[in-house]
């Protein structure tokens, strides 16, 4: 690698609000309560390093929820089911809620809507575990809730949108506005009355506006965290559009892109939100 590389680190790369309040809390929670067993339901956050580093500590993630057990259970920021809830509950748990405050906003939001009548389109990946239980909560108040991940997923309820006349949306908070904006085009042309809450987090908002940017102004951008972390994949879509993109989860894996990394002189880096800073600088030193 040439030494006249031009390397621009992303302002907001890097751990957001929620993602940063769930790790330091469950260290925390770990460090006060040294007899007790601590678990999580799930992932705390997408990224490996993480998992590890909390496993460490003696934090353990449960793929299953087991029906009898003892010590505390974190419900992991992308929440749960009201239902979920319960299963821990009736389990033996302690629980102790870490949702994040933003995705909580969205499950209120969804339970509002259909509360006053309408019929909820969520914005969002079906199998996330966010839009699972933001669809689950929503569920608990009427039966008129779909996901759509693309505007294509609508067409087959075109008779029963327009049939209802009144359509509520929100978003998954790590969407893009790419994804939400032809839905909407689409809904207002089958409701009588379309109310849009846009709930893709101010964190999310900012980390895809500099990426657009970077990758305007960049030979080449690399997106560094989970492939696993939907934010994350995001950044990496958005950046393709305009400039030559590699997602790595780490900088091992920059060694893969020798050739293109040497023949690149201007390069822009960021990452996910669920991406621990000494990563971030691992990358940003190995190419230096």
């Amino acid at each position: 690698m040439t030494d006249t590389k031009e390397i621009t680190l992303a302002k907001y790369a890097g751990f957001c609000y929620g993602v940063k309040r769930a790790v330091d809390t469950v260290k925390k929670i770990k460090a006060e309560n040294p007899d007790k067993n601590v678990y999580v339901l799930g992932e705390l956050i997408h990224n490996a390093q993480v998992i590890e580093e909390l496993k460490s500590f003696g934090v353990i993630s449960l793929d299953i929820l087991p029906e009898k057990g003892d010590g505390i259970c974190v419900v992991r920021s992308h929440g749960e089911s009201p239902q979920k809830f319960e299963q821990i509950k009736n389990a033996g748990f302690e629980v102790y809620d870490l949702t994040c405050p933003d995705v909580k906003k969205v499950q209120q939001k969804a339970v509002e809507l259909v509360k006053d009548g309408y019929y909820l389109v969520i914005v969002g990946k079906e199998e996330h575990p966010e839009v699972s239980a933001i669809k689950a909560n929503a569920l608990m108040y009427g039966d008129n809730v779909l996901v759509a991940g693309k505007v294509e997923d609508l067409y087959k309820y075109a008779d029963e949108l327009k049939e209802h006349k009144n359509i509520g949306v929100v978003v998954q908070t790590t969407q893009t506005l790419a994804t939400l904006n032809p839905i909407i085009e689409y809904l207002t042309s089958v409701s009588k009355e379309l109310k849009v809450v846009n709930t893709i987090c101010p964190s999310t908002s900012k980390r895809q506006a500099e990426a657009k940017e970077l990758a305007q102004n960049n030979d080449l951008m690399i997106i560094v965290g989970s492939k696993n972390s939907a934010n994350t994949t995001h950044l990496a879509d958005i950046a393709k559009k305009y400039t030559k993109t590699i997602h790595i989860e780490t900088s091992d894996e920059l060694s893969n892109y020798e050739d293109l990394i040497k023949t690149s002189s201007k390069i822009g880096v960021t990452a996910g939100a669920s991406t621990p800073q000494n990563v971030i600088d691992n990358v940003v030193k190995m190419l230096k």
